[in-house]
């Protein structure tokens, strides 16, 4: 069968392929094309459009680039008519996605979702959207198949496919290679986000921190589509080194972390590492969002809002300075009490997220789907 599938960001593009990888298990006669990344490449996808030249962070930043965004959207409405699939996968990536699949419903092809927009936390209002237009919803977090039934809408909870990622890589591959052995300091991890825009505005705060941490050795976490001139100008006169690509990599040698919210929150509390979430957009976007967010969200990174409760410290906005994140480096460095909390909170985390498939049970039920529909 023919699978149209649009992931938006690295993390999209990571549980996409994921998912392809299944597809082709179930389906040998598979055929992927769509919009993604790297990951997704190496699964044999005939890249559209990668998502390093899609991806706009907040909300001042897609008002500047509404124009090429809906071009965008044009373009892949005319692709998807032309390579006229069985399927359209849609991969997290909202904004576009539900455009995208308006489009998909209005011309009869079946629609899946994979990894749900965050509607208990703003644009609730997307829902009608979706129930209209979305065939088949599968969700990752736990209290989001009861977000949804609440509201008359059945999903399917396949659990986090982090939980796969993670298991799937055995200790053997968590070895740096990039790294120079010039000393032996313990290593913190600075993971800066995987947006140029975020990269901006927190790179610099967590490298504020290099000259008052001389005990240990500072590596950035880098993604080659943004690529290294980028992350050098930013890091002019700093003692820092830089790793692309190898994340899990760089937190399993470290002591501590550096996270930009997002998936790479989640991802550093899975592999154990003590760390220090860390926010800070254009103030327009800031104060827009904080606007839009439902007054029952207390938290920002995923760590604490799937557990409900403040599990990993989170800096946010005016918060985040030099100051307060030293604070708190040396509090998850050397408090031990500290660290055993985090680590209760991080098995606690573990179990809430549910068992590991999330990647082949998702494409079971695709497939499965699909298959029933092609007898009727």
């Amino acid at each position: 069968m023919k699978y149209y599938i649009i992931a938006g960001e690295a993390s999209g593009d990571l549980h996409a392929s994921n998912l392809m990888k299944e597809i082709k298990k179930v389906d040998n006669a598979a055929v992927f094309r769509g919009w993604g990344g790297d990951k997704m490449l190496q699964q044999n996808l005939q890249l559209v459009k990668h998502y390093k030249d899609t991806a706009f962070m907040g909300f001042a930043e897609v008002l500047f680039h509404l124009r090429t965004i809906f071009n965008n959207i044009n373009f892949c409405k005319n692709d998807i008519l032309q390579f006229h699939p069985d399927a359209i996968i849609l991969v997290d990536y909202p904004g576009f996605n539900l455009r995208i699949a308006e489009f998909a419903k209005e011309n009869n092809f079946k629609t899946f979702y994979y990894i749900s927009p965050q509607l208990w936390a703003w644009k609730q209002s997307r829902l009608k959207s979706i129930k209209k237009n979305i065939d088949k919803m599968f969700v990752i977090l736990p209290f989001e198949k009861k977000f949804y039934e609440d509201r008359n809408y059945s999903v399917e909870f396949v659990g986090h496919p982090l939980l796969d990622v993670i298991h799937n890589k055995s200790h053997d591959d968590y070895k740096l290679d990039l790294i120079s052995q010039k000393d032996s300091k313990p290593l913190i991890a600075l993971l800066p986000g995987s947006r140029k825009q975020e990269i901006q505005h927190m790179l610099p705060i967590m490298l504020s921190l290099v000259s008052k941490f001389r005990h240990y050795k500072f590596i950035v976490g880098g993604v080659t589509s943004v690529g290294n001139e980028f992350y050098q100008k930013i890091m002019l006169n700093h003692d820092v080194e830089i790793i692309f690509d190898q994340t899990y990599n760089l937190l399993r040698s470290a002591d501590a972390a550096l996270v930009t919210s997002g998936t790479a929150s989640l991802e550093t509390a899975l592999l154990g590492v003590p760390e220090v979430v860390c926010y800070k957009g254009s103030t327009i976007s800031y104060m827009i969002a904080k606007k839009l967010v439902g007054k029952n969200i207390s938290f920002i990174s995923l760590v604490n809002l799937i557990m409900n409760k403040e599990i990993v410290k989170e800096l946010i906005q005016n918060e985040l300075t030099s100051e307060n994140l030293s604070k708190e480096l040396n509090l998850i460095l050397n408090d031990s009490k500290k660290r055993e909390e985090l680590k209760n909170g991080y098995n606690e985390l573990t179990k809430t997220l549910g068992g590991q498939g999330a990647s082949k049970k998702t494409a079971e039920l695709i497939y499965n789907d699909l298959s029933n529909s092609h007898e009727i």
